[in-house]
């Protein structure tokens, strides 16, 4: 849901991403510490692909030298988001707070990159230090650092103790050049009283309720909203584009030693199967 307060002084974004999380979980059969470091990013992520218009598209890519390794998100200006981590079968006992030790599996000492493709000849790229490895602070420092834009970010996934997602979920607030004094006070007087986003959604509050509780009820003029769901791109074409771009060397390679090839997509774990014949196809094609 994507939203204006205080007479659009103030920009507001908040979802749910309970389902596409959960989908993230299963198809990765992610440990708690894990799902609630992708599902924090994949949230923020489903965010920024909101701010985007049309066919454009973002890649988010966290790696802050921890054992989860690297987190890959892509999403897009219509609600499609897909990710995974290097590491998913990581997991530590809660951290001192009673909460998932995302700090630790992340680690803070790296980048936080933004690749947003625009449909320009360049694609537009910017990243900032990793401050938290909590994520959430983590975007907050990208905005401010990398496009000049004060930001409040929060982000909350709540894990069940088979592993389910029960809850997932975020806002971003951000002041327009013209925000007053008075508003910035009010805003950071309610960001520090709030309760975690994974608890609003846990009890049953949506996007536009989140935003009432964060900016305050009647303050929100909610601009549109739209469906979040897991989406992957890929396909055995995409993937074949791939094998021929390997040569023709590299593809008599695996004739000769497997009789057949295959490729798994990193981000849906979709596994594509080609078969001797497919592969000498391959190579007539790059002969002609």
């Amino acid at each position: 849901m994507r939203g204006l307060a205080f007479n659009g002084s103030v920009r507001a974004f908040a979802v749910d991403t309970t389902e596409t999380v959960a989908e993230a979980q299963r198809r990765h059969m992610m440990w708690p510490t894990a799902s609630a470091a992708l599902g924090r990013t994949m949230t923020g992520g489903v965010m920024l692909g909101a701010m985007l218009k049309g066919d454009n598209k973002v890649t988010i890519k966290i790696d802050g030298g921890g054992p989860i390794g690297s987190i890959l998100v892509d999403s897009d200006a219509t609600g499609g988001v897909r990710g995974y981590v290097t590491n998913p079968q990581t997991h530590f006992d809660l951290n001192e707070k009673g909460k998932l030790d995302v700090r630790r599996a992340v680690g803070n000492e790296g980048m936080l990159s933004v690749v947003k493709d625009l449909g320009l000849r360049e694609n537009f790229t910017g990243q900032s230090p990793i401050v938290s490895g909590e994520i959430a602070e983590d975007f907050t420092y990208y905005f401010a650092v990398s496009e000049q834009v004060p930001s409040s970010v929060g982000l909350g996934v709540l894990v069940d103790t088979d592993n389910s997602i029960l809850a997932a979920g975020g806002f971003i607030i951000q002041l327009m050049p013209d925000t007053e004094d008075e508003v910035i006070s009010q805003l950071e007087k309610r960001l520090s009283a709030i309760e975690p986003v994974s608890k609003m959604i846990q009890r049953g509050l949506n996007p536009e309720q989140i935003l009432e509780e964060v900016l305050g009820e009647g303050n929100v003029q909610i601009l549109d909203t739209m469906p979040v769901k897991f989406e992957c791109n890929c396909s055995k074409e995409r993937f074949a584009a791939g094998l021929i771009g390997l040569g023709q060397q590299e593809l008599e390679q695996m004739i000769s030693e497997d009789g057949m090839a295959e490729a798994q997509c990193h981000f849906c774990l979709e596994t594509y199967h080609y078969s001797k014949e497919e592969l000498e196809a391959f190579i007539d094609e790059l002969q002609s």
